[in-house]
C-alpha cells in the first residue's frame, strides 16, 4: 500500500516517457489486427492494389507521356506512398485514444503518449509496407536508383509530419462536434486522391490549375519528393517551406486545442464517438 517516493532526473523522467511511448505503440500497431503480420500483409496489399489501379488509368487515360522521365512506376509509387503515409497519419492521429478512454486511468498514461503512439505505429507500418514493396519490386522486375535517397527519404517523414499535424488540429474539435468533424476528416482524405497531386506533376501543369492544388502541404511535398527521386526533375512550382510552416501551425494550435478540450473532458463523450 505504501511505496516509497522515488525521485528522477528529467533524463529519467523523459526516458520512462519514451519506454510508455514505446510501448503505446506497440498496442496501436496490434489494434486494428491482431495478428501484426497479416495487419502488415494487408496494408502492403492495399498499397499494390491503389498501384496497380493508378498504373491502369494512367495506361488507359493515355497520361503516362506527362510522367517524368525515369521509372513510370517508380513515378506512381512515390505518390501512392506519400499519400498513404499522410492520411494514414492524420486518420492514426484522430482515432487515437481519448481523454475518456479507460486507458488514461492509468496514471502514467495522457492524450499526448496516445497521440505519439498511434503517430509512430502509422509511421512503422507505412515506412515497412513501402519498404516491402520497394525491395520486391527491386528484386524481380527492375532495380531501383533513387538520385537523393536521404531527402526521399526526408520526405516521406515530412509527409508523416503533415498528416499528425493535420490529425492534431482535427481532433479536439472530434468530442464537441464528432459526426460533423468525423465528416471533415473522411472528406479530406478523399479529396486528396486528387487534390494531392500525385497524377501530375507542378512544372507540367498550367498556371490557372495550380490554384486548385497550392493550397494543400501533400501537393507540395510530392513534388519535392520527386525532385529528389528523379534526376531529371526540379521542382519549380512547389515549395518545402509552405508543408513545413502550415503543420508548424496546426501543431501549435492542435495542442492548445488538446489542452482545452482535455479540461473539459466528459465520461458521457465516449457514448457519442
Amino acid at each position: 500500500m505504501f511505496q516509497p517516493v522515488v525521485r528522477k532526473s528529467a533524463f529519467g523522467r523523459a526516458l520512462d516517457t519514451l519506454e510508455l511511448i514505446f510501448h503505446a505503440s506497440v498496442r496501436s500497431v496490434r489494434r486494428n489486427h491482431g495478428n501484426a503480420v497479416i495487419g502488415l500483409l494487408l496494408n502492403i496489399a492495399q498499397m499494390v492494389l491503389f498501384v496497380a489501379i493508378f498504373y491502369l488509368m494512367f495506361i488507359l487515360l493515355g497520361m503516362r507521356r506527362s510522367a517524368i522521365r525515369g521509372d513510370f512506376l517508380l513515378y506512381i509509387m512515390s505518390g501512392i506512398f506519400m499519400f498513404m503515409v499522410h492520411t494514414k497519419a492524420l486518420a492514426a492521429v484522430v482515432g487515437a485514444e481519448g481523454p475518456t478512454s479507460q486507458i488514461m486511468k492509468h496514471a502514467t498514461m495522457n492524450s499526448i503518449i496516445a497521440i505519439g503512439a498511434a503517430a509512430l505505429g502509422s509511421l512503422y507500418i507505412q515506412v515497412l509496407s513501402a519498404g516491402v514493396v520497394l525491395f520486391f519490386y527491386h528484386a524481380i522486375v527492375s532495380p531501383l536508383t533513387f538520385y537523393d535517397p536521404v531527402g526521399t527519404f526526408g520526405m516521406l517523414l515530412l509527409a508523416w509530419g503533415s498528416g499528425v499535424a493535420l490529425g492534431m488540429l482535427i481532433r479536439p474539435c472530434i468530442p464537441w462536434q464528432p459526426d460533423f468533424f468525423g465528416l471533415v476528416s473522411q472528406i479530406y482524405q478523399r479529396a486528396n486522391m486528387i487534390a494531392s497531386g500525385k497524377m501530375f506533376v507542378a512544372n507540367a501543369m498550367p498556371t490557372y490549375m495550380l490554384a486548385y492544388f497550392d493550397w494543400n502541404p501533400l501537393f507540395h511535398i510530392i513534388d519535392q519528393a520527386r525532385g529528389y527521386i528523379f534526376l531529371n526533375y526540379d521542382p519549380r512550382y512547389s515549395s518545402l517551406t509552405y508543408p513545413i510552416v502550415v503543420s508548424l501551425v496546426c501543431v501549435i494550435i492542435g495542442l492548445m486545442g488538446e489542452f482545452y478540450t482535455r479540461k473539459h473532458a466528459s465520461i458521457s463523450w465516449g457514448a457519442k464517438r
